[in-house]
């Protein structure tokens, strides 16, 4: 028996609600409808659904929970929609809850960090309990950018006085000799998606203030070796492109009271064929060992445009096809 067509109306407080919610020419509303083959219609005060029952029901429920983020600041995204979607098709709704209701830190320009996904949560609430966390996953997914809120946030609340973040200079493709200027100069390129989330966290003044002073370090893991880090909370990124040897050197030099995070894409190496990553290896050595954990984040918790979401599980499924290929 076919389903018959249902009517369902939600109350909203302002037009600037309706805005946000239906998006740049009615993009994130369009999402909705395709997804549930209903018709979205914005009335005045209220909005207005028709379509087969289930569809306006899941419909109602995925309304309900944009609007509650739009009140609490959040800004509402294709990713955002889709990844709402999700849950309500899981029966998961209600977990959206426990991500609006978590702030991380706010940036330089009073925005809220939260997670945007259950798997981001769950690597926030790795990072608070544990003293040293593996963040694995794609791109776009915002293991160094959550990372760094977390450290922020630890060095504001008096948990550490310092913060070191560092990453291994290894060639994408490009070639470090030449590369124009000193050494510093040619390794800065590689720094710098770590001084751009610190820009954006802390603004460029307060950021600056604490390289300065020293509480903030941004260096090649190279300049890590024969250190020992007390009281710091310690950022490894682009993990997969180190050596297991560069790995332990760096496990190796945090001290009392101090926390480290480990981020990386296992699927993006630069490595030479014949090296070891230290990520892959790391993950065979340390595991089950208590105060250690690892976070496996994946496409759903792409965070970036809706394009790399497809691209990775593209690159995903090209791989597991031709596995064993030459």
């Amino acid at each position: 028996m076919a389903e018959s067509v249902k009517e369902a109306n939600v109350k909203v407080n302002n037009i600037n609600e309706v805005a946000l919610l239906f998006g740049s020419f009615d993009s994130n509303i369009k999402l909705v409808e395709k997804q549930y083959g209903v018709n979205i219609l914005n009335r005045s005060d209220e909005i207005k659904i028709t379509g087969k029952e289930q569809g306006v029901l899941k419909t109602v429920k995925v309304i309900n929970k944009l609007i509650d983020m739009i009140k609490d600041g959040e800004e509402i995204t294709e990713q955002s929609v889709n990844y709402l979607i999700e849950l309500v098709n899981e029966g998961n709704e209600d977990k959206i809850k426990d991500l609006m209701d978590d702030v991380i830190c706010f940036t330089s320009k009073g925005k809220a960090i939260r997670c945007k996904t259950i798997g981001q949560k769950r690597y926030v609430e790795s990072i608070q309990k544990n003293d040293v966390v593996f963040g694995i996953g794609p791109a776009g997914t915002g293991k160094t950018y959550l990372a760094i809120a977390m450290a922020v946030s630890f060095l504001k609340n008096k948990r550490v006085s310092r913060i070191v973040l560092t990453r291994p200079a290894v060639e994408a493709g490009e070639k470090l000799g030449f590369l124009p200027g000193d050494l510093q100069e040619k390794i800065d390129p590689y720094l710098r998606p770590l001084y751009d989330s610190l820009y954006d966290i802390l603004g460029i003044e307060t950021f600056t203030k604490y390289m300065e002073s020293g509480v903030i370090e941004v260096a090649p893991l190279a300049y890590m070796r024969g250190r020992t880090l007390d009281d710091s909370f310690i950022i490894l990124d682009e993990a997969q492109n180190t050596t297991p040897e560069q790995m332990k050197m760096l496990l190796t030099r945090f001290g009392f009271g101090s926390r480290v995070v480990v981020t990386g894409d296992i699927t993006q190496i630069d490595l030479g064929k014949d090296k070891t990553s230290g990520l892959k290896h790391v993950i065979k050595v340390l595991k089950n060992i208590n105060g250690i954990d690892f976070v496996y984040l994946t496409y759903k918790d792409v965070v970036r445009h809706r394009l790399v979401m497809e691209i990775i599980k593209a690159y995903e499924r090209y791989s597991k096809a031709t596995d064993g290929e030459s």
